[in-house]
């Protein structure tokens, strides 16, 4: 952003009672010390404060909140019904063939056996043919492996979601 002044969406989102904010990041984010963190930080001066803030947080959250944060997700190839967010994220696996996604459904359930939790990638901008290859070289990694790409997929969701907030025109 090339403007000095504080975009509408975070103005807005600064300007929230706390449990409205809190409410606003626990759609973006499962996790609710991410979310506390985020909060904690307010006001911010910027989008990049605020990007920086998720980074910084996200790399200091434990196991624990990490399986929180991936709970709020739901497995590719099955977004959830209702929600925008998801199905937006996981247009890649629209046009999949029923071959592809009847393949990433037993892969995801190979994945979920192997990690214990779903198969989380940044979806966005992805085929359903890249979705698959990925989940088919994570899944022999380590579980230590894992979750640190886990914590990189999940900052790079929590980004493109933080900066659609902060984009947001004022409402009409």
């Amino acid at each position: 952003m090339t403007s000095s002044t504080t975009p509408g969406g975070l103005a807005r989102f600064n300007a929230l009672e706390e449990p409205a904010a809190h409410a606003v990041l626990h759609e973006l984010c499962a996790s609710r010390t991410w979310a506390h963190r985020l909060l904690a930080r307010r006001p911010y001066a910027t989008a990049g404060d605020l990007f920086a803030q998720s980074d910084a947080t996200m790399a200091g959250l434990t196991d624990a909140d990490l399986a929180e944060a991936m709970a709020g997700h739901p497995p590719i190839g099955r977004p959830r019904p209702g929600d925008p967010t998801s199905s937006r994220e996981q247009r890649g696996m629209d046009g999949a063939s029923p071959e592809l996604k009847a393949e990433m459904l037993e892969l995801n359930l190979a994945y979920q056996e192997r990690f214990g939790h779903v198969f989380l990638i940044c979806a966005t901008g992805l085929t359903g043919e890249q979705m698959r290859d990925a989940v088919k070289e994570r899944i022999g990694n380590t579980p230590a492996q894992e979750r640190e790409i886990v914590r990189t997929e999940l900052g790079r969701i929590n980004r493109i979601r933080l900066a659609s907030l902060v984009e947001q025109d004022a409402p009409a």
